[in-house]
C-alpha cells in the first residue's frame, strides 16, 4: 500500500554503484554473488532464500542497467548458473 513520504524517517536517492565499483575485473560471479557484492556483502555470504530474493530483486535490474559493461561465460552445466563480469 502507498505510504506518503512523511512517514518515512529518512528518503535517500536512488543510486546504483558502476561495475567496475563493484567487480573484480578479473572475476567472473553468478548473480546471486553480484547481488550479495552490491549489498557490500562478501559473496560467499549464507542468506536464507527470503533475503536473497530481495538482493535479487536489486541485482537483476542493476545487470540490465549495464549490460554493456559486462560479459556472460556459459554454464558449465544445465544444473548450475551461469557468470557475468566486467567485459574487456
Amino acid at each position: 500500500m502507498p505510504r506518503p513520504k512523511s512517514s518515512f524517517d529518512r528518503v535517500r536517492p536512488f543510486e546504483f554503484r558502476a561495475p567496475d565499483e563493484v567487480l573484480d575485473p578479473d572475476t567472473m560471479y553468478t548473480v546471486y554473488e553480484i547481488a550479495r557484492l552490491l549489498q557490500g556483502l562478501d559473496p560467499d555470504t549464507e542468506l536464507d532464500v527470503e533475503t536473497e530474493d530481495v538482493l535479487l530483486d536489486w541485482a537483476i535490474p542493476w545487470m540490465v542497467t549495464n549490460a554493456d559493461a559486462l560479459c556472460f561465460a556459459e554454464p558449465a552445466s544445465d544444473d548450475e548458473p551461469g557468470h557475468y563480469g566486467l567485459s574487456s
